[in-house]
């Protein structure tokens, strides 16, 4: 078995989230979160930032830690067992430009419940959930900003 870590994030703008649709060659078709492999002498953070970036085009800043998740898939030639580790982020606008070399062709910002019933994977709607009550929570404590919002920024520590 193959033990491989991602990151990955919750990207809201004005109370939207961010999904990709993503169609590898016909093998799988789906709407899933961004996320992708820790590089040697990055941080988690750093992986999950960038991979939000590369995957959907969208700057993101991280909020806070949300949590991990686990799943196992039969790779080519041996089991992988991946843990993702999930960061609630905010952005400033909507514009997306899926990563068609990944195989990304759509990307868009969706209310809560289009978002959560559009992800294919469980885990993913598990995290979306928990990251957007985490959100909810911020901005009921006057703790997310944007402009739009008229909030306070939250203070990562």
């Amino acid at each position: 078995m193959i033990e491989t870590v991602s990151c990955g994030g919750i990207v809201i703008h004005k109370g939207k989230l961010l999904v990709l649709y993503k169609d590898y060659k016909n093998k799988y078709v789906g709407w899933v979160l961004p996320k992708g492999t820790v590089e040697p002498e990055e941080t988690h953070q750093v992986t999950a930032v960038r991979e939000v970036k590369e995957e959907s085009g969208v700057n993101a800043s991280i909020v806070r830690y949300v949590g991990t998740s686990q799943y196992t898939f039969q790779g080519k030639d041996d089991t992988i067992n991946k843990s993702v580790h999930w960061y609630l982020m905010k952005t400033n606008g909507f514009y997306t430009k899926p990563q068609r070399e990944e195989y990304f062709l759509d990307a868009g910002f969706y209310k809560y419940h289009e978002a959560y019933h559009l992800l294919k994977f469980s885990d993913e709607r598990y995290v979306l959930k928990k990251a957007y009550n985490a959100y909810l929570e911020l901005r009921k404590n006057n703790q997310w900003f944007s402009k739009e919002e008229g909030n306070y920024y939250y203070r990562h520590k």
